[in-house]
């Protein structure tokens, strides 16, 4: 295992590829691929696994599989190109609209404040809990960098390329702590909080602010401080609940 994580290793492109246990398989399918690439796993222009190793990946039918690329690519989230060098792409520019049950673009008039609840509450429960246990663990010199390395991204990103980069940073630290059932509820929490969060206006005090308060939870959990490190989570996920109450109401 190599001493140092470059970029493309600071989170696998098949964290969330992982095999389906539902009967609703082409829904599942396109929601794991939609997590894929709208939470950084698959960035824009990323070609993704051949046909048929996504389909075992994801433990799905080439069927339900191509079903659900089709789906994607109609809506516009992918790009199917033909000949020696083709395969199905990340589009360049995948679109910020939500997908409804047959894989179509949706439009709705804005979030509940029930909904906005429920997101900010299982948000609070997941990611402190995650920070606390992950500051318990030995972490490796490999995933340590891994994590710091992370955090660094996130704090060097441009404002196009931040919410991506923090939903990175936040699935690393569920990868990290070693459940893959963790990694899919983070990734399931961090899709809801992003559609929120796609709603409002970048502020630049508040990325700022972010940054600060992501180097005090990756400070503690390297430094092995579980109080110290769900503390710092708290108050970074109240910073983001007051900005969306803010805007939402």
């Amino acid at each position: 295992m190599p001493d140092t994580a470059d970029d493309a290793e600071l989170l696998s492109s098949e964290l969330l590829l992982r095999p389906l246990r539902t009967a609703n398989a082409f829904e599942e399918t396109v929601q794991r691929l939609l997590q894929t690439i709208r939470l950084g796993l698959a960035t824009p222009g990323t070609r993704l696994p051949p046909e048929r190793e996504l389909a075992t990946l994801l433990d799905v039918s080439r069927d339900t599989l191509r079903d659900a690329l089709a789906a994607l690519a109609d809506a516009g989230y992918v790009v199917v190109r033909r000949g020696r060098t083709g395969g199905t792409f990340i589009a360049e520019h995948p679109p910020r609209t939500p997908l409804g049950a047959e894989g179509r673009p949706v439009e709705d008039d804005g979030p509940t404040a029930d909904a906005v609840d429920e997101v900010l509450a299982v948000r609070a429960v997941l990611e402190v809990g995650v920070a606390r246990r992950l500051a318990l663990r030995d972490l490796s010199a490999f995933d340590r960098d891994r994590l710091w390395q992370a955090f660094e991204a996130c704090r060097d990103a441009d404002q196009a390329g931040y919410r991506m980069a923090d939903s990175r940073l936040h699935l690393l630290l569920a990868e990290l702590l070693g459940a893959p059932q963790v990694v899919t509820l983070m990734a399931d929490s961090r899709m809801r909080v992003n559609e929120l969060l796609d709603r409002i206006p970048i502020l630049g005090p508040n990325i700022a602010h972010s940054n600060e308060q992501h180097e005090a939870i990756v400070s503690a959990i390297l430094r092995g401080k579980p109080d110290e490190a769900a503390r710092a989570m708290a108050e970074h996920i109240d910073g983001s609940e007051a900005l969306l109450r803010g805007f939402f109401g």
